[in-house]
């Protein structure tokens, strides 16, 4: 029987649908995603839970004339089979497919590239001044989640936009669930909106009784609405929203599709600032996904009908190797704390929680707090540890420099998902922090090439003064692959792995073993090769580069971060300004554009960060 979405013009020809096709249309669409998550991986309960809202946003709206905007945008694999992608949407997050977040240069529909939280609401208060500058008429609408909303930079959009009263939607898509549990006082707010449905009617019918009060009522209305201590707002928690200036509808049941596309028309017609809550289910229509909408936000290939995961691989990964070594750590001393933003799971501290809840602090989506909370922890004594991914600390910058670095704070950053993270793309690879943290005076930066180094370089960091990262990449541990003796950590010293006089590799983290497997095959060609593991991106072992290069003569750096501002760079330095003779150099890296998505190793090839790129390189040089 043929699906009644392949015969649509989409978007446009959801709008002639009855209620019933709209729900058939509701249900092929999860059909449609969990087959293809299932194959591909992908962020699996966040888009499930947001079919419903998305049918009536388009139904409502003309997409491309009005603007939708996704915030973070992995919740938008509805938006993307309802706008033109159902042909190509199996392609998922593949290499020379589709990307799972908005993409501009994949549609008109994807109106702003999205993949970092709390964005959205100042994207469309952009877009929307833009309109009116112009004296355009289309409409703009936002989604944001309830976790993206813990976001600092959410409230700064919320109060300016509120301030402006330009037309402007926002849609709160309130799941109760953001990668891990939300945290602190909104949360707790949310939570007091959800318990309390009849709030809207409520709220309408004190308005509705007090405005009827002959020739005073309209000026009560006003005053009891901006008077803090007044009745309405004790009964009615909506306000918070309504004092920054919008007007508060909701909540409202996520998954009824007619009560969202007449409340969407409605705010729609009443211009200025909106806010529609809606209350949705994380993993809605798909039973592994309700139950635990944890573990199926970003997923792995899985089998349909159990929900069972499709990994074949036993190993750690580094981040569960760096979670069991920090709570060894912190057996021993009781300075250590663990502070992360909203990712305990991702980051590998949901153990170091278990163990030591008072030392443990989720901040929420709140980067540069978690940053400068640290500090502030450091400056009496303590030993905070921040672990969060590569990508994300971009957002702390200032406060590493400002609040970390300045005052020369003892704060250890575990840098996790450093260089190429794979299908979920630009927006998530970790390729600049080697160049940014480099740039700060006093900062430390180790990379370790495998699980046994990565251990011993937090046993070091901890121990050490001053501001410290350590970065590591989104893999497996190497396990008995390894084949190299990890010998002890000496601040800012490298290791000459193997010895050679033709040519020598200096390869930082995990191009170390790459880089040994391309020395085998180059000495198979006769080459005799030098092998450095780096170890250090800030400070560089300056002594042993000099060694290695005036008696090879030729350098290849190898590393899995950008060329520009990376290990490399500071490699060449050292070679232009202390190294005597001429020496030949070559660097290869992550190159200095933003790589698409695709499977990590498929990407590092493409960057010539694989053996034989190596090989090739060094052949070259």
């Amino acid at each position: 029987m043929a699906r009644l979405l392949d015969g649509l013009d989409l978007p446009e020809g959801l709008k002639g649908l009855t209620l019933g096709q709209l729900q058939q249309v509701a249900e092929e669409i999860r059909e449609e995603i969990i087959n293809t998550v299932s194959k591909t991986g992908g962020h699996l309960a966040s888009s499930l839970g947001v079919v419903e809202l998305t049918l009536a946003i388009h139904t409502v709206l003309d997409s491309p004339h009005d603007k939708v905007i996704w915030d973070v945008g992995h919740q938008a694999y509805a938006h993307k089979i309802l706008t033109g992608r159902l042909d190509n949407f199996r392609s998922l997050r593949q290499y020379g497919g589709i990307s799972g977040f908005p993409r501009t240069d994949e549609s008109p529909h994807d109106v702003y590239n999205t993949g970092h939280s709390s964005t959205s609401i100042s994207i469309a208060l952009g877009i929307a001044k833009a309109r009116d500058l112009r004296g355009e008429g289309y409409s703009v609408l936002a989604v944001i989640g309830d976790g993206s909303l813990t976001g600092g930079m959410a409230f700064e959009a919320l109060n300016h936009a509120g301030q402006l009263g330009s037309d402007l939607i926002v849609v709160l898509n309130d799941n109760e669930m953001s990668i891990s549990r939300n945290v602190g006082g909104l949360a707790s707010y949310l939570a007091r909106l959800r318990t309390e449905p009849h709030l809207l009617k409520a709220r309408l019918e004190l308005d509705r009784i007090i405005k009827n009060i002959p020739v005073i009522g309209k000026d009560v209305s006003e005053s009891v609405r901006k008077l803090k201590g007044s009745l309405k707002y004790l009964a009615l928690p909506s306000m918070l929203f309504e004092d920054l200036g919008f007007t508060y509808l909701g909540p409202l049941d996520g998954h009824n599709i007619p009560l969202l596309i007449r409340t969407i028309r409605h705010a729609k017609a009443k211009g200025g600032p909106m806010l529609i809550h809606v209350v949705t289910k994380k993993g809605k229509g798909y039973p592994p996904a309700e139950a635990d909408p944890k573990t199926f936000h970003g997923v792995g290939k899985f089998h349909v009908p159990s929900g069972k995961s499709l990994n074949s691989s036993n190993s750690k990964s580094l981040s569960e190797v760096f979670g069991e070594a920090l709570v060894e750590e912190a057996a021993k001393d009781s300075r250590i704390i663990a502070i992360t933003a909203a990712m305990p799971d991702g980051t590998g501290l949901s153990m170091f929680m278990k163990a030591y809840p008072k030392r443990f602090f989720d901040v929420g989506i709140a980067e540069q707090h978690a940053v400068t909370m640290a500090g502030g922890l450091a400056s009496q004594g303590f030993i905070p540890v921040v672990a969060v991914y590569s990508t994300f600390l971009q957002r702390a910058y200032d406060q590493i420099v400002h609040d970390i670095a300045l005052q020369n704070l003892h704060v250890v950053f575990a840098v996790d998902r450093a260089g190429l993270v794979g299908e979920d793309g630009p927006t998530h690879h970790g390729s600049l922090d080697i160049a940014y943290l480099r740039s700060i005076p006093g900062m430390t930066v180790m990379v370790p090439a495998d699980e046994e180094e990565l251990v011993s370089m937090l046993k070091f960091a901890i121990g050490m003064d001053g501001p410290c990262a350590i970065r590591y990449p989104r893999s497996s541990a190497i396990g008995s692959k390894k084949t190299r003796e990890c010998k002890p950590i000496e601040h800012g010293k490298g290791v000459l792995l193997e010895d050679g006089k033709d040519i020598a590799l200096i390869a930082l983290g995990s191009m170390v073993y790459p880089s040994l497997d391309a020395a085998a095959f180059l000495r198979k060609e006769g080459l005799r090769v030098a092998v450095v593991n780096a170890r250090f991106a800030k400070p560089v072992d300056e002594a042993l580069i000099v060694e290695i290069s005036e008696k090879c003569k030729k350098v290849l750096v190898v590393e899995d971060a950008g060329v520009v501002g990376g290990l490399g760079s500071a490699v060449a330095d050292i070679i232009a300004g202390k190294v005597q003779g001429e020496v030949g150099f070559a660097h290869i890296g992550i190159p200095d554009n933003f790589v698409t998505h695709g499977p990590r190793e498929v990407l590092l090839a493409e960057c010539g960060l694989s053996t034989m790129g190596i090989v090739e390189a060094a052949m070259k040089l």
